[in-house]
């Protein structure tokens, strides 16, 4: 019914898992037991980018599995999707500390993360030489 993944994307939702872990638990602790001063807060957001990525990591290979249509893309390039996913979280919750973030701001910035992958993925592919 399920193909195994293989060696390469084995240890990367192994990573996956290690750093959901990691970073939501983290998240907890400190919401539980520090104040909200420069350094928990900072601490915060290291947390939270290791939780974002480690969630959404598995997701974004499920989706690549499921809809793509070339070769399989190597681990890094999914590990980086999963960063510029948790980049995106990490600059909502920055913009709504201060109450900045709105509908609009948030869809623009989606959207220029979406350009930038766009890009890096066609640079990826400018490099790419089938002998090698």
């Amino acid at each position: 019914m399920f193909d195994l993944p293989s060696s390469s994307y084995r240890s990367l939702l192994i990573a996956a898992i290690i750093l959901a872990v990691i970073g939501w638990l983290g998240i907890f602790l400190l919401l539980v037991g520090t104040l909200p001063t420069v350094g928990p807060r900072w601490l915060f957001f290291f947390l939270l980018a290791l939780a974002i990525t480690g969630t959404t990591l598995p997701f974004i290979w499920l989706l690549h599995r499921r809809f793509a249509k070339g070769p399989d893309l190597p681990a890094m390039i999914l590990l980086r999707r999963a960063l510029l996913v948790a980049l995106y979280g990490e600059l909502c919750v920055w913009l709504q500390i201060n109450r900045s973030l709105n509908l609009s701001l948030a869809i623009l910035l989606g959207l220029g993360l979406v350009a930038i992958e766009l890009f890096l993925r066609m640079l990826d592919r400018s490099r790419w030489r089938p002998n090698r």
